[in-house]
């Protein structure tokens, strides 16, 4: 099919955009949401791809027709709307809810559950990113990067019913980190993440589906936590939604997800590792590592760009990542990659939505299977893993941002 027609359909897409994306919001107890508002900005609508024709998220979700491998077991951790990424305090949950405009604040007992499930903010814009560092939570609202401080003592206070009434009743209000980060809406909601260099990495993604790139789109920009010395990481990276460093050699690993409209098993989405900074892995003039782009091939050769470490399905929408250091699952898991696959939104068969396992030999990626499975039914999906996090039990968190509901997967033994 021409260009043309390719990119009016396109738009049709994004102009669906206006149609919210609902999540249940029937609490589990003991986790009662409490409205507590944060300074108000306008929500805006993200113009990623809306989420597919699906059936009704059912109250109940059905975790029975999850598939794990034998021995290990999923249950409902918690139900946050619209749940994206998610970051770890000394003994507190946050999450932010993307298309909700909000995040949410979860302060765990000592058995790592949660005790409440609280607002921290909203009306802010695609606030899909959140890391904890020194103990403040950072957030990206597009073109803004807020912190807020001293975030944890406010939770636990909101969480204790021995408090007086109002004690602690306001959220903090954050402060400004940056606000001049690119504001582009397409590809804008930007996961962020601390490495161990001490530094915020935050993944800028390309304005569009397929383009020429500023010098500002489509990388892996990295910063001190205060917002200054921003430098660019990595580029040629369409829109990386999901980023770790290597347990042992602290390389950083990301995944990205390949352009649409090359039919449904054209291109791969990739996962990516970037042991230096500097590297280009080819967007927009290359696909998974050997596929010219129709369009703006001419701008680089194949072989000039970085390789994926290893291709991953077309159109599985590859978002949250992380490597697995925990001890609870077998040893065969540990320094593995865990995958989210938020599931394919445009291709005339769906495929991913489940998490998925990438098992690395010697530095190299030499496989990638399954692991857990079973939120697409033959009508649509019931739920969409978009993050992924690990407690310091060893147990494995899954975010799904459609169900409005955090898994949460533990191994018992066979």
């Amino acid at each position: 099919m021409p260009a043309a027609p390719f990119r009016m359909f396109a738009l049709l897409w994004l102009a669906l955009l206006a149609l919210p994306v609902h999540a249940a919001a029937v609490s589990v107890p003991p986790q009662p949401v409490t409205s507590l508002a944060a300074p108000r900005a306008v929500v805006a609508l993200s113009v990623a791809p809306p989420a597919p024709a699906a059936l009704a998220v059912p109250d109940d979700l059905p975790l029975g027709e999850l598939r794990l491998p034998p021995g290990f077991t999923v249950e409902l951790y918690a139900r946050v709307p619209n749940a994206r990424q998610m970051a770890l305090g000394t003994r507190t949950l946050f999450v932010g809810s993307m298309r909700a405009g909000m995040v949410h604040a979860l302060p765990l007992d000592d058995t790592l559950r949660p005790l409440r499930v609280l607002r921290l903010a909203e009306g802010l814009t695609l606030p899909a990113g959140v890391a904890f560092h020194e103990g403040a939570l950072y957030v990206s609202a597009v073109s803004r990067l807020l912190r807020y401080d001293r975030v944890e003592e406010w939770a636990h206070a909101r969480a204790d019913a021995t408090q007086p009434p109002g004690t602690a009743a306001s959220p903090p209000r954050p402060a400004i980190v940056r606000a001049d980060l690119p504001s582009e809406m397409h590809h804008g909601a930007k996961v962020l993440g601390f490495g161990p260099d001490g530094m915020l990495y935050v993944p800028v993604g390309a304005p569009c589906n397929i383009c020429r790139t500023g010098p500002r789109h489509g990388v892996i920009l990295r910063m001190r936590p205060d917002g200054t010395g921003e430098e660019v990481f990595a580029r040629g990276v369409r829109n990386t939604v999901g980023f770790d460093w290597h347990p042992e050699t602290r390389d950083l690993w990301f995944t990205d997800n390949g352009r649409d409209w090359l039919g449904d098993d054209l291109p791969p989405d990739e996962l990516n590792h970037a042991p230096v900074a500097g590297l280009d892995f080819g967007f927009p003039y290359c696909h998974g590592g050997t596929i010219a782009d129709p369009e703006y091939g001419d701008l680089g050769a194949c072989a000039a760009a970085t390789p994926p470490a290893r291709n991953l399905g077309p159109h599985v929408a590859s978002l949250g990542m992380i490597f697995y250091t925990g001890r609870q699952f077998p040893a065969a898991y540990r320094g593995q990659v865990f995958i989210a696959e938020h599931g394919s939104w445009n291709r005339s068969t769906r495929i991913g939505y489940r998490v998925t396992l990438v098992r690395l030999e010697g530095g190299r990626a030499v496989s990638y299977e399954p692991f857990a499975e079973g939120w697409l039914r033959g009508g649509g999906p019931w739920g969409r893993p978009a993050a992924l996090l690990m407690l310091p039990d060893g147990s494995l968190l899954v975010a799904d941002d459609y169900a409005g509901a955090i898994y949460r997967i533990r191994y018992a033994g066979r």
